[in-house]
């Protein structure tokens, strides 16, 4: 075990700097002769690189061993790199986005999905994924939607801590299977104006740390070993170089101590953002704000020595970053195997490999939604023919902006997933499957869309089949939340089936033919319009609330749209049908140091087994701050048979009723409750308690 205090006293100015610096890996490839294109303009040496502290987007066994090989070769002090890559929803083997692993409000599938991505990314050589992304999101226009779950910050919360458990297993160090995650972007990310990317993000503090903040909070209390920082103003500061927002907030508050890296060039778009005048100002930013690593732009390289010489940082600070770096890589274990994960043969067996299409299938299985399906005409019968036809019918690209390392030739096709259960497609059948949604790039990072709708072309196709009088079932690939006018008046039945990974036409096949009865949820409201965005669930009235039936016509309406989504946050439907019943509370009265307990009679009065996820919801009837009209505070998946009736028991207790104050106390106030438990944010029973303190 190295003593890191006694390296980082061995270490010149220079060399600790360089600790700061993130490279791609495109710079572990030359030689001193071949110092030209990026190198020149970064302005960057051999010696940088040499003592260089970390490389992004280098995986592969063969490769990541021979740049540390000959990075251990050059580096002074033996201190080997840190390896880390965009490893966000699967590595070889792709699991469905984030956005459709929420609907399926399932933590243990999260785990998994994280846990097999893991394992397939550290014997490829990584150490540190840049995930999981844990950013609230209201916006469908942003196209960084499909990296969250969603829009509930209590369900973020829980899917930010199985992410982070999954990725870092309970061993890290000794372990190489998993890798550190990174959790992201802190802060506030997920809300930037008119839903395009890299834009101005200004609310409240108050609502920043009651809705903004839990998820961040969740993935470090999970162990998480790196935050990375935002793009966006915070209160009119860049993230990067926001001391409150870094050192105040994350640092003091949160109690973090690991690593915290800047997103791609962020610290020097702080001259864009106008907060610094030159890349030196920027580096002081940064480093004052508590940011350790600078991925892909030289301000710290160039500019921190001098900042040191002139006497504007103290050499302390500078040692403090580091030595975070160095704590990273001893509690990834890399002083005592610097090639840790990274095995060739492994790498073989491991990755693509049954057990983990199993997995990813599992999953996308259990995040596909039923928004709709008149008549019954789904599940299909495997003795009935169907025509597939639309431009998602046989393509392996489904899998989603970030699938970095995924292939399209390894995903399985819903043409080929009907064939594997022998399904009898005929071009001449009255049924017709149309596989239709968002190409590829439509969603992403720097991909925000201002019309949400699904191509003309598209929804021509749809209404050419409805008018011939076919019965027509779309299955949708997508991203993001979607106006479905043009689908949802059209079509009998409509499968959201997400960017749903390597299985994904596995999973859909076997949804569409009820092999898998489909039990997830909206994570996210679909818009009845785009000029209701953004809309969410967890509103707060209006001094003026449409009222149905209102006689005051000023009241807070479109004249031309309702008010509500066309789908609200929860919803999904099932071949079953559920039926709750018997809203009841253990006691009218809550107390500090009781528990309340909430029960619910669910039972299957359908024709098939099913999951269903039952959703409770509370509301704050009277506070000193307006409370949202209802807020998420639990969920149970329950699996019943036909016929079967069961009981479902949840508990609230008045910690679950606090929220931050005027002065940004974190408390609850004495009053009336109302509870709501049903199938989704809108269907639900109700009932009343009251707080007393």
């Amino acid at each position: 075990m190295r003593d890191l205090n006694k390296l980082l006293d061995e270490m010149t100015i220079e060399e600790k700097i360089s600790q700061l610096m993130q490279l791609s890996g495109d710079f572990f490839r030359v030689t001193n002769a071949e110092i030209t294109g990026p190198m020149a303009d970064m302005g960057l040496t051999m010696d940088v690189v040499e003592n260089c502290g970390s490389v992004l987007g280098v995986t592969g066994a063969l490769d990541v061993i021979r740049i540390q090989e000959e990075h251990l070769k050059t580096n002074r002090h033996k201190i080997p790199l840190l390896f880390m890559a965009d490893v966000v929803h699967g590595y070889k083997t792709i699991f469905p986005i984030p956005l459709a692993i929420g609907a399926s409000f399932d933590l243990e599938l999260a785990k998994l999905s994280a846990i097999v991505a893991a394992k397939e990314a550290a014997v490829s050589g990584t150490h540190v994924t840049f995930a999981p992304m844990v950013d609230l999101v209201k916006d469908p226009r942003w196209g960084r939607v499909l990296e969250s779950t969603g829009e509930d910050s209590y369900l973020n919360s829980c899917f930010a801590r199985a992410f982070v458990e999954g990725f870092q297993g309970d061993d890290l160090k000794n372990s190489t299977d998993h890798v550190a995650a990174c959790v992201k972007h802190f802060a506030a990310y997920g809300a930037v104006e008119a839903g395009r990317d890299y834009n101005t993000v200004d609310m409240s503090e108050r609502r920043l740390r009651e809705e903004y903040l839990p998820a961040y909070i969740a993935g470090l209390d999970a162990g998480a070993k790196m935050m990375m920082t935002s793009f966006n103003l915070v209160d009119g500061i860049p993230a990067t170089g926001n001391i409150w927002l870094m050192r105040d907030i994350l640092r003091e508050e949160m109690n973090f101590d690991g690593v915290l890296i800047s997103d791609w060039g962020a610290v020097k778009e702080a001259i864009s953002h106008g907060t610094a005048v030159d890349e030196k100002e920027a580096a002081f930013n940064s480093i004052i704000a508590g940011v350790d690593i600078e991925m892909m732009t030289p301000c710290y390289v160039n500019h921190l020595e001098d900042l040191i010489v002139e006497d504007k940082i103290s050499l302390d600070l500078l040692d403090e970053a580091v030595l975070r770096i160095l704590t990273l890589k001893a509690d990834l274990g890399l002083f005592d195997n610097p090639y840790k994960g990274a095995d060739i043969e492994r790498e073989k067996q491991d990755i693509l490999s049954e057990a983990h299409r199993d997995a990813t299938r599992k999953v996308a299985e259990a995040s596909i939604v039923l928004l709709k399906n008149d008549n019954n005409v789904l599940p299909l019968s495997l003795n009935s023919s169907i025509q597939l036809t639309g431009p998602f019918a046989n393509t392996g690209d489904i899998l989603g902006a970030w699938s970095w390392k995924g292939n399209h030739n390894d995903s399985v096709t819903l043409k080929q997933g009907i064939n594997n259960l022998n399904g009898l497609i005929d071009n001449h059948s009255e049924t017709i499957v149309v596989a239709i949604g968002e190409p590829t790039l439509w969603s992403g990072e720097a991909r925000s869309k201002a019309e949400i709708k699904l191509p003309e072309d598209q929804l021509l196709l749809l209404r050419e089949l409805k008018n011939a009088h076919k019965t027509v079932i779309a299955v949708i690939f997508n991203g993001r939340p979607l106006d479905l006018h043009g689908v949802i008046d059209v079509a009998d039945a409509v499968l959201i089936a997400w960017y749903p990974g390597t299985e994904g036409g596995n999973a859909v096949a076997n949804v569409l033919y009820g092999i898998t009865n489909p039990s997830a949820k909206l994570p996210m409201s679909f818009p009845y319009s785009v000029g209701q965005i953004p809309i969410y669930y967890n509103h707060h009235n209006t001094g003026r609330p449409n009222v149905f039936n209102a006689p005051n016509e000023y009241v807070t309406k479109y004249l031309d749209i309702p008010n509500e989504p066309m789908f609200p946050f929860g919803f999904g439907l099932s071949y079953t049908e559920f039926e709750y019943s018997n809203l009841l509370l253990d006691r009218a009265e809550l107390q500090a140091g009781d528990i309340l307990k909430i029960q619910i009679t669910l039972t299957n009065k359908g024709k098939y087994s099913g999951e269903e996820i039952v959703q409770l919801y509370t509301r704050d009837l009277v506070a000193q701050v307006s409370r949202p009209v209802k807020e998420l505070k639990r969920f149970e998946k329950v699996n019943l048979g036909v016929g079967e009736t069961r009981v479902v028991t949840f508990t609230l207790t008045e910690e679950d009723l606090r929220y931050f104050h005027t002065d940004l106390t974190f408390t609850s106030d004495a009053g009336d409750f109302e509870v709501f438990v049903g199938t989704n944010s809108r269907d639900v029973l109700k009932n009343k308690f009251r707080l007393i303190k």
